[in-house]
């Protein structure tokens, strides 16, 4: 049996999705909470730009969750992506002597 694993969600869908639509908080309150621009939370909601160790530690204060989970998030994010948009078919195995 084959488990599918879904494309991983870049954190600002997720922080849109699970935090922001459900409870009615605009990009613009989210962006004074963390005492920063709205067109930077813009950019990530939106997936364009990603999520700095100094967010991350903003974001757990401000909507929960440890900064390493946020961080986290966006690392399993870039992997994903990475793996899409990188052939490693060239690439061989250094053998290392025992």
């Amino acid at each position: 049996m084959v488990i599918q694993q879904n494309d991983p969600m870049h954190p600002g869908a997720f922080i849109k999705r699970v935090y922001l639509q459900p409870n009615d908080i605009s990009s613009n309150e989210l962006a004074r909470k963390l005492k920063v621009s709205p067109g930077l939370i813009s950019r990530l909601i939106n997936g364009k730009t990603d999520i700095s160790p100094a967010m991350a530690l903003k974001l757990s204060v401000v909507l929960g969750r440890s900064p390493e989970s946020w961080l986290l998030m966006q690392d399993n994010y870039d992997l994903w992506k990475a793996r899409k948009e990188i052939d490693l078919n060239n690439y061989n195995t250094i053998e290392f002597a025992v």
